[in-house]
């Protein structure tokens, strides 16, 4: 099929309604379009750049979890919640009443990354994955009782509030086992030559158009990506996600996925996909470069506090992993002394690593403000 001469489907008569029915995407894929060439040679090099860091950095996995939970963060964003960054990174006791379920749709979304991405260790990108991943990002939250970890047996929408004034109504659900099939057989066609990047960008629109769960299809298959690249082993590890690409551009995602369906224009979509991976890959790359720099400053401040620096050293990687914190929760993380914490505590206050965020003289939140801001636009 060249992309030129794409069909993306049909409007099949419901009761009452349309569904839009998607072609197979399960096939050979060729292009004329030269700038497709150009982007793809683009995107590819900065992945390639992205991954080569990822394989250099030490203890890579500290740095990881901060990506994880900036997505986690972003992309529940784009469906609605509330929730910032520096919330992302507090306990839920340090969380506002009225804030807590947005808070918890985000951490279903850190939790299901990170078992989705250890799953991929004996279990290949599959229906089966996204499916356990689905019921670990709805549990617990607004969407529990919207078939957690099952595809649906109901007619869903995009946008208005029925059938009769939704922006896009997905295929009818006794279609959707059929096309996700379609779909798992194309992540892993061996018979068939076309560029991984490319395979996920048809992928992603492919699947957010089937739409095959009751709610959290976005930020599934925004998850869809990374998960696709570490198990082709285009990256080493889930160091690229695109929701803040998205995020940024929220119009003209939407716009490009509709022009899809509306005027078959697969070669748009594809552009401003390869487009966010080239953007989004250059910023990751240059993100664990100033980590690099940041990382040596510190462990440099570190050395000179004596016979305290090996449980700074302690302190200062649990930071990494979660850089806002309490004094009792380093105390409880790295099993040391109230005492050994204050110290510490002042120690990095006075070097600048840390700030306290809350100004009180009790339960007082400290942050690692250097290092979240690398994260923050």
């Amino acid at each position: 099929m060249k992309l030129e001469d794409f069909s993306a489907g049909n409007w099949r008569k419901r009761y009452q309604y349309k569904s839009f029915e998607p072609v197979s995407i399960n096939q050979e894929w060729s292009w004329d379009e030269p700038t497709i060439n150009t982007m793809l040679e683009a995107a590819n090099r900065a992945l390639g750049e992205l991954n080569a860091f990822s394989l250099i950095v030490p203890d890579i996995d500290l740095f990881i979890q901060m990506h994880v939970t900036k997505e986690a963060q972003t992309s529940s964003r784009i469906e609605g919640t509330q929730t910032g960054i520096d919330e992302a990174l507090l306990s839920e006791e340090l969380i506002e009443p009225e804030k807590r379920d947005d808070w918890h749709e985000v951490q279903n979304y850190i939790m299901a990354v990170n078992t989705a991405i250890a799953e991929l260790e004996h279990l290949p990108l599959s229906i089966r994955l996204l499916k356990n991943t689905h019921q670990i990002l709805m549990q617990g939250a607004r969407g529990e009782h919207k078939q957690p970890g099952e595809f649906r047996i109901s007619q869903n929408w995009i946008g208005g509030s029925s059938l009769a004034d939704a922006v896009f109504i997905p295929p009818h659900q006794d279609g959707v086992i059929e096309y996700m099939a379609d779909l798992e057989k194309f992540w892993h066609n061996d018979d068939i030559h076309v560029p991984h990047l490319i395979r996920i960008a048809i992928s992603h629109y492919q699947f957010e158009t089937i739409h095959p769960f009751l709610d959290g299809n976005g930020r599934i298959g925004r998850l869809l990506i990374p998960l696709y690249l570490v198990n082709h082993g285009l990256l080493a590890k889930p160091s690229l996600y695109l929701s803040d690409f998205f995020e940024r551009h929220r119009s003209s995602y939407y716009d490009a996925l509709m022009r899809v369906r509306q005027s078959n224009d697969l070669i748009h979509w594809i552009r401003f996909f390869l487009q966010g991976v080239t953007e989004t890959a250059t910023k990751g790359r240059d993100v664990f470069r100033q980590i690099l720099v940041l990382r040596n400053n510190v462990e440099q401040q570190i050395l000179s506090l004596g016979k305290r620096a090996p449980n700074a050293k302690l302190l200062l990687n649990l930071l990494y992993r979660r850089p806002i914190t309490t004094a009792q929760d380093i105390e409880q993380q790295l099993n040391l002394s109230t005492p050994t914490v204050n110290a510490l505590l002042k120690d990095f206050l006075n070097l600048g690593i840390l700030v306290e965020m809350t100004g009180q003289q009790r339960f007082r939140i400290y942050e690692f403000k250097q290092y979240v801001d690398l994260f923050i636009e």
